[in-house]
Protein backbone atom coordinates (compact mmCIF):
# COMPACT_ATOMS: atom_id res chain seq x y z
CA UNK A 1 0.00 0.00 0.00
CA UNK A 2 2.77 2.42 0.91
CA UNK A 3 4.64 1.91 -2.41
CA UNK A 4 1.43 3.37 -3.96
CA UNK A 5 1.78 6.32 -2.87
CA UNK A 6 5.93 7.45 -2.82
CA UNK A 7 7.25 9.73 -5.10
CA UNK A 8 3.61 10.57 -6.03
CA UNK A 9 0.46 13.11 -6.22
CA UNK A 10 -1.06 11.34 -3.50
CA UNK A 11 2.42 11.95 -1.23
CA UNK A 12 2.57 15.47 -2.18
CA UNK A 13 -1.30 16.11 -0.83
CA UNK A 14 -0.56 13.72 2.31
CA UNK A 15 2.24 16.00 3.37
CA UNK A 16 0.28 18.95 2.86
CA UNK A 17 -2.82 18.00 4.60
CA UNK A 18 -1.07 15.84 7.43
CA UNK A 19 1.40 18.90 8.02
CA UNK A 20 -1.11 21.21 8.74
CA UNK A 21 -3.69 18.68 10.66
CA UNK A 22 -0.80 18.12 13.06
CA UNK A 23 0.51 22.26 13.05
CA UNK A 24 -3.29 22.85 14.34
CA UNK A 25 -2.96 20.01 16.61
CA UNK A 26 0.54 21.59 17.82
CA UNK A 27 -1.64 24.71 18.47
CA UNK A 28 -4.01 23.07 20.29
CA UNK A 29 -1.47 21.67 22.85
CA UNK A 30 0.43 25.18 23.31
CA UNK A 31 -2.97 26.56 23.64
CA UNK A 32 -3.97 24.22 26.03
CA UNK A 33 -0.22 24.62 28.22
CA UNK A 34 -0.78 28.06 28.09
CA UNK A 35 -4.35 28.86 29.02
CA UNK A 36 -5.00 25.76 31.53
CA UNK A 37 -8.11 24.94 29.52
CA UNK A 38 -9.46 22.61 27.16
CA UNK A 39 -10.68 24.46 23.45
CA UNK A 40 -11.54 22.74 20.90
CA UNK A 41 -12.40 25.26 19.07
CA UNK A 42 -8.80 25.60 18.43
CA UNK A 43 -8.52 23.02 15.70
CA UNK A 44 -10.95 25.07 13.67
CA UNK A 45 -9.69 28.97 14.29
CA UNK A 46 -6.97 30.90 12.26
CA UNK A 47 -4.29 32.01 13.78
CA UNK A 48 -1.93 31.40 16.62
CA UNK A 49 1.57 29.57 16.83
CA UNK A 50 2.51 27.47 14.48
CA UNK A 51 0.38 28.74 11.64
CA UNK A 52 -1.14 25.63 10.08
CA UNK A 53 -1.18 27.59 6.52
CA UNK A 54 2.37 27.70 6.52
CA UNK A 55 3.18 24.39 7.55
CA UNK A 56 0.54 22.89 4.83
CA UNK A 57 1.79 24.70 1.94
CA UNK A 58 5.60 24.35 2.73
CA UNK A 59 4.77 20.83 3.39
CA UNK A 60 3.07 20.57 0.32
CA UNK A 61 5.86 22.28 -1.79
CA UNK A 62 8.72 20.64 -0.05
CA UNK A 63 6.82 17.31 -1.10
CA UNK A 64 7.24 18.35 -4.59
CA UNK A 65 10.60 19.26 -4.23
CA UNK A 66 11.65 16.27 -3.70
CA UNK A 67 10.08 14.19 -6.05
CA UNK A 68 10.25 16.26 -9.20
CA UNK A 69 12.97 18.07 -8.23
CA UNK A 70 14.10 21.15 -6.63
CA UNK A 71 14.54 23.06 -9.73
CA UNK A 72 11.35 21.62 -11.69
CA UNK A 73 8.92 24.15 -12.92
CA UNK A 74 6.08 22.15 -10.80
CA UNK A 75 8.26 23.40 -7.82
CA UNK A 76 8.76 26.54 -8.70
CA UNK A 77 4.71 26.86 -9.12
CA UNK A 78 4.20 25.23 -5.65
CA UNK A 79 6.56 27.36 -3.90
CA UNK A 80 4.88 30.87 -5.45
CA UNK A 81 1.44 29.59 -4.23
CA UNK A 82 3.14 28.91 -0.96
CA UNK A 83 4.95 32.55 -0.50
CA UNK A 84 1.55 33.88 -1.43
CA UNK A 85 -0.55 31.82 0.90
CA UNK A 86 1.96 32.79 3.92
CA UNK A 87 2.20 36.69 2.84
CA UNK A 88 -1.63 36.86 2.98
CA UNK A 89 -1.72 35.04 6.65
CA UNK A 90 1.08 37.72 7.86
CA UNK A 91 -0.18 40.78 5.81
CA UNK A 92 -3.49 40.81 4.97
CA UNK A 93 -5.72 38.63 7.16
CA UNK A 94 -3.35 39.67 10.14
CA UNK A 95 -4.53 43.73 8.89
CA UNK A 96 -8.04 42.33 8.65
CA UNK A 97 -7.72 40.79 12.10
CA UNK A 98 -6.53 44.56 13.77
CA UNK A 99 -9.20 46.16 11.99
CA UNK A 100 -11.77 44.02 13.46
CA UNK A 101 -10.24 44.29 16.78
CA UNK A 102 -10.18 48.12 16.29
CA UNK A 103 -13.81 48.42 14.72
CA UNK A 104 -14.84 45.94 17.56
CA UNK A 105 -13.68 48.13 20.34
CA UNK A 106 -15.35 51.07 18.60
CA UNK A 107 -18.46 49.20 18.28
CA UNK A 108 -18.60 48.43 22.12
CA UNK A 109 -17.83 51.82 23.21
CA UNK A 110 -20.91 53.17 20.85
CA UNK A 111 -23.02 50.35 21.90
CA UNK A 112 -22.24 50.63 25.26
CA UNK A 113 -21.37 46.63 25.30
CA UNK A 114 -24.43 45.42 23.58
CA UNK A 115 -22.62 44.59 20.57
CA UNK A 116 -25.62 41.52 19.69
CA UNK A 117 -27.56 44.52 18.47
CA UNK A 118 -25.41 45.24 15.58
CA UNK A 119 -24.71 41.78 14.85
CA UNK A 120 -22.27 40.60 17.38
CA UNK A 121 -18.43 40.54 17.09
CA UNK A 122 -15.71 40.47 14.33
CA UNK A 123 -13.50 37.49 14.66
CA UNK A 124 -9.97 39.55 15.08
CA UNK A 125 -7.61 36.48 14.89
CA UNK A 126 -7.89 35.74 11.43
CA UNK A 127 -3.87 36.34 10.90
CA UNK A 128 -0.11 35.40 12.08
CA UNK A 129 2.80 37.12 12.99
CA UNK A 130 5.73 36.92 10.86
CA UNK A 131 7.45 34.60 13.24
CA UNK A 132 4.10 32.16 13.49
CA UNK A 133 4.44 32.41 9.76
CA UNK A 134 8.37 31.08 9.94
CA UNK A 135 7.59 28.83 12.34
CA UNK A 136 5.04 26.89 10.37
CA UNK A 137 6.75 27.14 7.26
CA UNK A 138 9.81 25.30 9.26
CA UNK A 139 7.33 23.05 10.56
CA UNK A 140 5.97 21.94 7.07
CA UNK A 141 9.97 21.59 5.81
CA UNK A 142 10.58 19.22 8.46
CA UNK A 143 7.31 17.24 8.51
CA UNK A 144 7.83 16.34 5.22
CA UNK A 145 11.46 15.50 5.20
CA UNK A 146 10.91 13.20 8.03
CA UNK A 147 7.51 11.74 6.01
CA UNK A 148 9.20 10.88 3.07
CA UNK A 149 12.09 9.02 4.85
CA UNK A 150 9.21 7.29 6.81
CA UNK A 151 7.55 5.71 3.49
CA UNK A 152 11.00 5.33 1.51
CA UNK A 153 12.21 3.21 4.51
Amino acid sequence: MIEKIVNTGYEVLATGLLSAFTAQVIKFIIFTIRSRKINFKIFTTTGGMPSSHSAGVMGLSTSVGIIAGFDSISFAIALGYALVTMYDAAGVRRAAGKTAACLNKMMDDFYKHDVQAIGGKLKELLGHTPFEVIMGAIYGVAFTICFHKLLVG
